[in-house]
């Protein structure tokens, strides 16, 4: 039977830290209870995973203690990280640092590693995330980028995968990937029994349509700052990049460059994300159609509107709308 690990911090933990232990403990459990039930054998022991005996989980709302420590297990197969408050190593409590350095140990005696949420900080702190990509929640995209500048964060995905790494999305997204991995470690049909009795949404791939888009702007590049300030502005107008840049006193090919190094993403990038999130807002608080919103935003023709709403949110702008404002769904 292979061993699956459920770390537990018993410092530097949030709500979100219980929810995540919890629902992992849940769900695998009913994935080997389900395999049991049909005559086969369980595929994982799971136990929850402490730095040490003396200390446990308890946030004076809720405690968790767990079942084994680090010390105590010579080998695992699978580590789950929740999300927590660490944000590096060298912020991280003595236990945490515990816990981080046996992550790092383990992942290279062949274990298997996943992040759910805020946990990738704790994850990252290990180096293991170096030159890969991974995601988190989108409203700490610019802490982890400023922390981690050289790690691909893609807070568009719901789910990474590389090289025996995952990593998820925010909040309850955690649901997703634990379904993932049931339909990895286990097979297809326990993943869809565990949707069912869970009630979770299979296959889901994005998380996009939940980001707000506020820009990365915790950078010292003060011709890119202002670079963001006037797209922010002007959005509505025909821009020119090349214009742009001329007029902040620097070549195109270099000011791509520092675009794409302060705010991950190039100034074009940049620029639709700003129109869609603007877009978004309008489909969510008004009547307006598909039409007078992609005007209103500054774009011209109907099928790149489109294509760029499709590609930054996951969905269509009709299905966007219908979805986030009720009220307007009928007149369509």
């Amino acid at each position: 039977m292979k061993h699956l690990s459920i770390l537990v911090p018993d410092e530097q933990t949030t709500m979100s830290t219980i929810a995540c232990i919890v629902g992992t403990f849940q769900v695998f459990t009913e994935a080997n209870n389900y395999l049991e039930r049909k005559g086969k054998s369980a595929i994982f022991r799971i136990e929850l995973v402490g730095a040490t005996k003396s200390n446990f989980l308890n946030n004076k709302i809720l405690s968790i203690k767990h079942h084994i420590t680090i010390n105590e297990i010579a080998k695992t197969n699978i580590i789950i990280i929740p999300p927590s408050l660490i944000r590096s190593y060298e912020k991280a409590t003595k236990n945490n640092k515990l816990l981080i350095d046996w992550i790092a140990e383990k992942y290279k005696e062949g274990a298997e590693l996943a992040s759910m949420c805020a946990g990738v900080f704790m994850l990252a702190s290990t180096e293991l995330l170096a030159g890969k990509t991974c995601s988190t929640h989108w409203s700490l995209s610019e802490d982890f980028r400023e922390l981690y500048p050289d790690i691909n964060l893609q807070t568009d995905k719901l789910i990474t995968d590389e090289n025996g790494i995952y990593t998820n999305g925010g909040a309850y997204s955690f649901l997703h990937l634990l379904m993932y991995l049931v339909e990895k470690f286990y097979d297809r049909q326990t993943a869809i029994h565990c949707a069912k009795y869970f009630q979770i949404d299979l296959d889901r791939n994005l998380q996009a349509e939940f980001t707000i888009f506020n820009g990365h702007k915790k950078h010292n590049d003060e011709v890119i700052l202002h670079a963001q300030k006037f797209l922010e502005e002007n959005y509505r107008d025909k821009i020119s990049i090349e214009k742009l840049s001329t007029d902040l006193g620097t070549g195109r090919r270099n000011f791509d460059r520092r675009f794409i190094k302060a705010t991950g993403l190039s100034p074009i990038d940049y620029l639709q994300r700003i129109k869609i999130e603007v877009a978004k807002k309008m489909f969510e608080t008004t009547r307006k159609t598909v039409n007078e919103v992609m005007y209103e935003v500054g774009y011209n023709d109907t099928k790149a509107f489109r294509e760029v709403f499709s590609r930054v949110t996951g969905l269509s702008p009709l299905v966007y709308k219908s979805k986030y404002n009720k009220e307007s769904a009928s007149f369509i």
